[in-house]
């Protein structure tokens, strides 16, 4: 079984094909958000170099969010494309469980995060145990703080990656002191070799979708709704 698999939902484009023995191919770009331009380039390339055509693979798979807006719509709007031209089933990967799988067998905990501007952050709680990543705590968009106060109350040791620890990792050392472990440079970004290897996981044991059932997970509405609700609002209390 051969996976394809992309993340476009960061400042990170990534694409990797791996199949049931071993990561063929991925290429990693983290350099400016230029996704619309990049990714189908980025895909053919791949697929180039590891001398396969687009109808070889068998499971087309994506960072379904969190993260960026415009980068979720641009990865899952890619790989329907991808699957329905060629007929295949896709699978959508939480973007932070596939950050925290970026660090394998970890002691304690492993919490993602990403930056969701205004002082938050998309996050969650992993664990690794038995050679297998299991879910303690579910995504979520959470105020910093709110989120350092939650670890505090746990005793592990806790390995941050993603581009949220650029921004608060003064926090949190502040707070949580020698129980806070950073992930290298390397573990710290999107990596679409941890995508297709969660799609991998899920496809064996039948979990896979349809390209038309496939939607990206914001987790939150853009700040262009967040606007228009909020005159929408203004507008029925000034009717009143």
């Amino acid at each position: 079984m051969i996976v394809l698999a992309i993340d476009t939902s960061s400042i990170v484009a990534t694409c990797a094909i791996m199949d049931d023995e071993k990561l063929i191919g991925e290429y990693i770009l983290n350099h400016k958000r230029t996704h619309s331009q990049k990714i189908m380039p980025i895909v053919k390339e791949i697929l180039s170099s590891c001398e396969l055509k687009s109808e070889d693979i068998d499971i087309y798979a994506v960072a379904k969010g969190p993260g960026s807006f415009t980068g979720l719509r641009i990865g899952v709007a890619t790989i329907k494309s991808l699957a329905h031209v060629n007929n295949k089933p896709v699978v959508g990967i939480s973007t932070l469980e596939a950050l925290a799988f970026n660090v394998p067998y970890s002691e304690g905990i492993v919490v993602p995060m990403m930056d969701a501007r205004r002082d938050r952050v998309y996050t969650g709680i992993y664990k690794w145990e038995n050679g297998a990543l299991y879910v303690i705590e579910e995504p979520m968009a959470i105020e910093i703080d709110k989120l350092v106060d939650m670890l505090l109350e746990r005793n592990e040791k806790i390995v941050f990656n993603g581009d949220g620890v650029l921004v608060y990792k003064d926090n949190i050392l502040q707070q949580l002191e020698n129980r806070a472990l950073f992930a290298p440079l390397s573990a710290n970004m999107a990596r679409a070799s941890s995508v297709a290897e969660l799609a991998l996981a899920r496809a064996k044991a039948g979990k896979v979708d349809s390209y038309m059932d496939l939607l990206p997970d914001y987790m939150r509405e853009s700040q262009a709704q967040r606007e228009y609700n909020k005159k929408m609002k203004l507008c029925g209390e000034n009717d009143e």
